[in-house]
């Protein structure tokens, strides 16, 4: 809806005062998504209260594409990029073929989309042990043939693929417990624990699917996870006790840092 500009300065002071650091930016997309003062009124007392401002929208720009997204489910940060950009580059180098690809702990499925938008895939498979991301991940990812299975970790995947995947991006949670508190309210208050809570080091779920992983991955195939930089290390040693050939990405400005597992090859090959 169209807002005057005392409403619109109204709308801006009413966020700001609530924290929003972009608050005319918030503010603009507010009202584009309202229908209605009344209703531009509820949303905006919503994001006052801490509800994240993709949720109200319904859509989030994650690696240039519209992902559908809404309450109950992880929204996709944007240094994720970086950890897409890393799958596209193992499923161009897939052998011969078209890759196979599973994207576990998939959320939304944003960087199941991603990667299947930039690369032409065999199959791509993903997965969430959480019931109330499953219609979001089957709704983003039915347009490009993604087939999303309910369950935890490899537990939901057809026994078929085993041995078969070419790529597997696990964007698995990997705050400390004890780091949960310092979080955003938004995403401490709003968003699902269990894609945030990754145990005492923030590496529970990682190590296992580590352990899982060289059953899973074709010979050549590669495991790519997202870490913070302290973490990276600590991974690494992981995936190398599990008998992969594992390296960790020099880690963003962020220190968002992603951390690789490639199978050896069968023997013979």
């Amino acid at each position: 809806m169209h807002l005057s500009p005392a409403g619109t300065d109204a709308l801006v002071a009413r966020l700001r005062a609530a924290g929003c650091v972009f608050a005319e930016d918030e503010a603009r997309l507010l009202a584009e998504a309202a229908g209605s003062a009344g209703e531009l009124d509820a949303l905006a007392g919503r994001r006052v209260e801490g509800e994240p401002l993709e949720h109200l929208l319904g859509t989030v720009e994650f690696c240039g594409l519209r992902v559908a997204v809404g309450p109950g489910v992880f929204v996709p940060r944007q240094r994720t990029a970086v950890l897409v950009a890393r799958a596209v580059e193992a499923a161009r180098a897939a052998p011969g073929r078209r890759p196979v690809a599973v994207d576990l702990c998939c959320g939304s499925g944003a960087v199941g989309l991603a990667l299947a938008t930039a690369v032409d895939l065999a199959e791509l498979h993903a997965t969430d042990v959480d019931p109330a991301a499953l219609p979001w991940a089957r709704r983003n990812l039915g347009p490009v043939g993604g087939r999303v299975h309910g369950g935890d970790l490899y537990d939901a995947l057809p026994g078929r693929l085993r041995g078969r995947v070419d790529v597997l991006v696990a964007n698995a949670p990997y705050v400390p417990t004890g780091a949960l508190g310092l979080l955003p309210p938004e995403a401490r208050l709003h968003e699902p624990a269990g894609a945030l809570d990754g145990g005492g080091d923030g590496l529970d779920v990682h190590r296992r699917i580590a352990a899982g992983a060289p059953a899973w991955l074709a010979p050549g195939g590669v495991l790519l996870a997202e870490v913070g930089e302290e973490q990276a290390p600590v991974l690494v040693g992981v995936l190398a006790r599990a008998g992969l050939r594992a390296t960790a990405a020099v880690p963003e400005e962020d220190g968002t840092t992603v951390v690789s597992g490639v199978r050896g090859p069968a023997a013979g090959g």
